[in-house]
């Protein structure tokens, strides 16, 4: 017999009648109301604190809220080069520049002048925004050579100079990683090399510059400021200061290879355009958003 039947057997197994039930008082129905909507607003305040916490969640990821544009960089004006009468060594101070020796016109002269980037940029410039910015002057002039460089190669990429500080921040902090320094030359001390790429947790990628680079003959290995795989530096790596070697150590060399490889994706011109391009550096968006990120702080820092 189940536990809600109204009827029941008698001492002798006969079944008796249901007791009628005595109608609900007028308390008993108010009781039963105050129930009913105490149970309705319970599921209400559950839900409204379901919508809250995932709209909480969603303001972490995009403080600007669901409908925000992804994260995409800024446009940044081209950075100034010292004038052509006149030449900067690598303390910034102008020096006046002999009648015979070869002076700046074009960035694709200066490209290959075998004069370092450091010498090319504008020194009240380089000032101002290592100043603003706390990217370190050395290296800031690689990013800013890169620009000038790639805006007379590929006029119709645009990437800036924020783009390429900010991929430089994110993969080496301009250099330091590990405590390196970066010298006059350019190349950071010690050498900054990545984990072997043995699949361990990692991209499995075997030896393809016999530890050239990488001090490694067996895995590739991320190598320098940038982060070149060897393998990759084979097809796009640069030489920026004009020495006869494409060094990715070397981070004159490494941000314009960097930048001629963004602008391999295409033009960077539109939101999408430049999303894509440095996707194509490291296949996340989690990084893309990062790089943007940083790159928008340098550009509003750098006024």
């Amino acid at each position: 017999m189940s536990w809600d039947d109204d009827s029941y057997a008698d001492e002798f197994g006969e079944r008796r009648p249901a007791r009628a039930k005595a109608p609900a008082t007028r308390w008993q129905v108010a009781r039963r109301i105050a129930g009913y909507a105490g149970l309705v607003a319970g599921v209400v305040a559950l839900a409204a604190g379901a919508v809250f916490a995932v709209n909480a969640v969603g303001l972490a990821a995009k403080p600007a809220g669901f409908g925000a544009p992804p994260l995409t960089g800024p446009s940044v004006a081209l950075p100034p080069l010292v004038s052509q009468s006149e030449d900067v060594d690598g303390a910034g101070e102008a020096l006046e520049t002999p009648q015979d020796a070869t002076q700046v016109e074009e960035p694709a002269a200066v490209s290959g002048s075998g004069v370092s980037p450091m010498s090319q940029i504008d020194p009240e410039w380089m000032s101002r925004i290592t100043a603003a910015t706390g990217i370190p002057a050395r290296a800031l002039a690689a990013y800013a050579f890169a620009h000038i460089s790639i805006a007379e190669e590929q006029p119709e990429c645009g990437v800036g100079w924020t783009t390429i500080a900010a991929i430089g921040a994110i993969e080496s902090g301009h250099g330091s990683h590990a405590d390196a320094v970066l010298d006059e030359n350019g190349y950071a001390h010690p050498a900054i090399i990545g984990r072997a790429l043995d699949g361990e947790g990692v991209a499995k990628i075997e030896d393809t510059d016999g530890g050239v680079f990488d001090g490694d003959a067996t895995w590739d290995r991320a190598v320098g400021p940038m982060q070149f795989i060897p393998s990759t530096w084979a097809k796009w790596g640069s030489d920026a200061n004009g020495d006869d070697v494409a060094d990715p150590n070397q981070i004159d060399d490494a941000a314009r290879a960097a930048a001629r490889y963004l602008c391999a994706s295409g033009p960077m011109t539109s939101p999408e355009g430049w999303r894509a391009a440095v996707f194509s550096y490291n296949h996340d968006n989690d990084y893309v958003d990062k790089v943007a990120t940083v790159a928008n702080e340098y550009a509003a820092a750098a006024g």
